[in-house]
């Protein structure tokens, strides 16, 4: 069964042409079947799940942004062969790729606009920045494991990914000098929400973000800025994400 309209699939096909990266065509090619395969995945993921986050589809714009952006090279050379199946995979330092499924749904829940300046706190990979790069005007990313960080970076600049701007630190803390933000996304769950990250968002602004512990479960929260600067609040899905930690590796 054809989980994706013939028109997108046209622009699927598009946007894997011209995926970016420093791997030659033949390479690129390889990975186009698992690439649909993990969409379709997504596609079906979305409409069991449209009960609990009242999405029944993604928006094209995030499709093909996922379409877009070379996951397979945002992982180990030891989990290339995995990059597509939809689910985390180990990238080093107790650290994960999310799930595609999960990025996805991040990604759709913020509604980014063109002109958008975006905050993610906990790059990781990069993964998550770069399908958020194809969308907004830039996107500020923090990782607190330096490591990480200046791989993310490098992967950045190779894949010409101009837009995205890095730094390694305490996300906790959020990004102020480039504030207020459009959107802020948190990748990985801290006990609460952040006070700091509440204040970069601008009014009418969204804020997604896991919250919980390791052992009590976790919760993805949507909050919403008003223009009166208070906060609303729901609840999309039970996840699991790493915890958001300092600089000592103590959970936030």
């Amino acid at each position: 069964m054809k989980l994706l309209s013939q028109h997108v699939l046209r622009l699927l096909a598009m946007a894997v042409t011209a995926a970016g990266g420093a791997a030659p065509a033949d390479a690129q090619d390889a990975y186009v079947t698992e690439r649909r395969r993990m969409l379709d995945e997504i596609v079906l993921l979305m409409r069991e799940t449209r009960l609990e986050t009242g999405r029944v589809a993604l928006a094209e714009k995030v499709t093909l942004a996922l379409a877009k952006v070379p996951r397979h090279e945002f992982v180990p050379a030891d989990q290339k062969r995995h990059a597509y199946e939809n689910r985390p995979l180990s990238i080093g330092h107790g650290q994960t790729i999310s799930q595609p499924f999960i990025v996805a749904l991040m990604t759709d829940i913020m509604d980014i606009k063109p002109t958008d300046r975006v905050l993610e706190i906990g790059t990781g990979s990069g993964y998550q920045a770069a399908v958020l790069a194809e969308l907004a005007a830039a996107v500020y990313t923090m990782e607190i494991v330096e490591p990480l960080g200046r791989q993310a970076a490098a992967t950045f600049s190779r894949l010409g990914y101009r837009n995205v701007h890095t730094r390694v630190g305490d996300g906790y803390r959020g990004w102020p000098e480039h504030a207020p933000y459009d959107s802020i996304m948190v990748t990985a769950a801290p006990a609460d929400v952040p006070r700091p990250l509440i204040e970069q968002l601008k009014p009418g602004g969204r804020l997604v973000v896991p919250v919980g512990g390791q052992t009590a479960g976790q919760s993805l929260l949507v909050l919403e800025k008003q223009p009166d600067g208070t906060v609303a609040r729901r609840t999309v899905l039970a996840v699991r994400f790493v915890p958001l930690v300092d600089q000592t590796g103590k959970p936030q």
